[in-house]
């Protein structure tokens, strides 16, 4: 690994440890030649994850899109940013081991919608409003209406 202090090519592993939940490994190395110390990481190289949408414009998945919409959605909930995080990391992890390299956004929406009925029913209807353009009072109550009633909730939340 090459130095950023001093451009030298050798450099001996100090520190090893495992981070994101064993996703990649930190390593503290010391330069043979200048002996100063730097941190590297080591991540497995991913295939791109290609999002179809519905122009059939192509462009890579952009995790940070889907958590802006969470965020968006979630408002006024009080909602913590680590739910919608690991929202985020379960959606893109089901997308990646499908083995696809293309998913469309309607896929990705219907997972995003799926978990987040489960976390926020709130946040729930105001992303399906943005996902499904909703474009009058109308379309809201035709989603409330296909809602579970309460009782259905209630059961879904105790299993």
């Amino acid at each position: 690994m090459k130095c950023p202090f001093c451009g030298c090519l050798e450099s001996r592993v100090i520190d090893s440890r495992s981070t994101d939940e064993g996703s990649a490994i930190r390593r503290r190395r010391e330069c043979t030649a200048c002996e100063r110390r730097f941190t590297t990481y080591e991540k497995l190289e991913e295939a791109p994850l290609i999002v179809v949408k519905r122009d059939g414009r192509r462009q890579l998945f952009d995790r940070s899109k889907v958590l802006n919409g969470l965020v968006y959605a979630g408002g006024k909930q009080k909602i913590p940013l680590s739910v919608f995080e690991e929202l985020v990391d379960e959606v893109e992890r089901e997308l990646r081991s499908n083995f696809a390299q293309e998913v469309t956004s309607d896929e990705i929406g219907q997972r995003v919608l799926a978990k987040l009925y489960k976390i926020d029913e709130v946040a729930y209807v105001r992303f399906a409003s943005v996902y499904h353009k909703f474009e009058d009072i109308n379309d809201f109550k035709e989603a409330l209406a296909k809602m579970p009633m309460e009782e259905e909730r209630d059961n879904r939340r105790e299993s």
